[in-house]
């Protein structure tokens, strides 16, 4: 057991402290494992050590080396960081489990059993069971080596860039082959079939009713017939086909899609004199693009001019109403969004109303300034996020918690980002304040804590300058600590209990 002062015995000689001296000692106690210094009490030394209960949800956290590591025990979640270099993060109820090195250099996350490790997006593991199989192994090296290793046999699949490869459900395709890329590649997405021929030069393309070729940017031409299929209820229903055409693209080009549907489609454009399209609900027609442009939009209900697109918008109905002046001015608003812009990009403003969701954005330089509400117009509950890039960041929660952080130099470009969050924000964070709005308690921390105050609704806190100086109050009483001497206390005067009636 430590006692609750530390004595100084006096020598021969005048006994001299430092702050340093003082400093080391405070550390040294720290990283012992001394958690009280006076009975239950928490020893509070920050910015070298500190350890304290989180004021917005239950939970318990400790700081040490001001901002260079943190643990943190929020419910069942665990996590430990050393910013900005490292962190862990596990959570056994939701099986989860994160680490993060230099992120997002390296980083490792795991949910149940699936799991996915990378290198700065070039060199990755990932795998685990699927819904049809008991375990699936990905293997990346980008963009030189692909893997995946299945039980299926059929979903196994290796490529080697630029020599020879099979791809599945990779690069935004159902199926990749190719041989000495790009000499051939051949591609499928869903039933078309694309094969390439040095690409993106030439290409040969077929599917159900489909065929096309491309000798680009030379020509190029292809017709998809009306076709049908199965829809969940088991219904036949018809498949719109489809015919397009070009010439020295992107400069001449006609297309007709929707063939045989209720809003066929036809388009034709000779860059830059001309461009039409007609279907049954919508008409527009462009002269010597940008310069004018018109358009009758007949499903929405609106009319648009443009002149020339995008500084001089007009557009007018019941769909959307345009009054666009570019930079200069700007101001849009249809049934649920609005936006307004000054100066752009000084000042710009946006509205969404779609019940029972209310959100409204204001922004000044893009993201020098953001401000976001977002309101349930059921409930009357709204949160609420404001940044002032780099010198602040405030947040409100439904519940109607804030968060105030100064220095906040990443995060309003990355909101929501809980890794940023949790890697970097504790390492340039020099003031933070919270306020829970359930019971009214509150804390503040200057300098990772060199100052910290608590309030709860029947106790209060406070220490300062490596915990030289610390303050207590609760029902009791009040207690002071001065250079870790043994505390001076105070106790409140009880009521005196009221008389008895006779």
């Amino acid at each position: 057991m430590v006692d609750d002062a530390v004595t100084i015995k006096p020598s021969n000689h005048r006994s001299r402290i430092s702050i340093r001296g003082l400093g080391w000692l405070v550390l040294i106690l720290a990283l012992a494992g001394v958690g009280t210094t006076s009975g239950s009490e928490t020893l509070h030394a920050g910015p070298l050590f500190d350890h304290f209960q989180l004021t917005l949800e239950p939970g318990e956290r400790t700081e040490m080396a001001g901002p260079f590591f943190y643990s943190e025990q929020k419910e069942s979640e665990r996590v430990w960081a050393v910013p900005p270099l490292m962190s862990y993060a596990r959570d056994p109820v939701k099986e989860t489990m994160e680490f993060d090195f230099a992120y997002p250099l390296l980083t490792y996350n795991r949910y149940g059993e699936q799991y996915r490790w990378q290198f700065f997006q070039l060199w990755s593991f990932a795998g685990g069971p699927s819904q049809l199989e008991t375990n699936r192994d990905r293997f990346t090296l980008f963009p030189i080596y692909f893997s995946q290793r299945s039980p299926l046999p059929e979903e196994n699949y290796t490529a080697v860039l630029p020599f020879y490869g099979h791809l599945k459900s990779r690069l935004f395709r159902d199926e990749v082959f190719f041989v000495m890329l790009p000499i051939y590649v051949q591609s499928r997405k869903r039933d078309v079939y694309t094969d390439n021929y040095v690409y993106p030069f030439f290409h040969l393309r077929h599917g159900d009713g489909l065929r096309g070729w491309q000798f680009w940017p030379l020509a190029g031409h292809e017709r998809k017939g009306i076709t049908t299929r199965t829809n969940s209820f088991n219904d036949i229903e018809a498949i719109g086909g489809h015919e397009e055409s070009f010439v020295l693209w992107p400069f001449f080009a006609t297309q007709e899609a929707d063939i045989g549907t209720t809003n066929q489609f036809w388009q034709q454009q000779i860059l830059p004199f001309y461009s039409l399209v007609r279907s049954a609900q919508r008409d527009q027609t462009t002269i010597l693009w940008p310069f004018f442009s018109y358009i009758d939009e007949r499903e929405k209900n609106y009319r648009e001019w443009e002149a020339p697109w995008p500084f001089i918008v007009i557009a007018r109905g019941e769909g959307k109403t345009i009054t666009r002046f570019w930079p200069l001015f700007s101001r849009a608003h249809n049934a649920t969004l609005e936006t307004h812009s000054f100066l752009w990009p000084i000042y710009k403003h946006d509205e969404i109303h779609s019940a029972p969701l209310d959100r409204r954005r204001n922004r000044v330089v893009f993201f020098v300034y953001n401000d976001v509400t977002t309101k349930n117009t059921e409930t009357g509950a709204f949160q609420r996020r404001t940044d002032l890039w780099p010198l602040y960041a405030y947040r409100r929660d439904l519940k109607g918690n804030t968060r105030v952080q100064v220095l906040a130099l990443i995060e309003s470009y990355l909101p929501g980002s809980h890794k940023i969050e949790r890697d970097y924000s504790p390492f340039w964070t020099v003031w933070r304040s919270e306020r829970k709005a359930a019971n009214g308690a509150t804390s503040q921390s200057l300098l990772w804590n060199l100052y910290r105050q608590e309030k709860a609704p029947d106790s209060s806190s406070c220490s300062f300058f490596f915990g030289l100086f610390q303050s207590k109050s609760d029902a009791t009483g009040r207690q002071t600590r001065w250079f870790y001497l043994p505390p001076i206390k105070s106790h409140r005067a009880e009521a005196p209990e009221a008389p008895k009636p006779p």
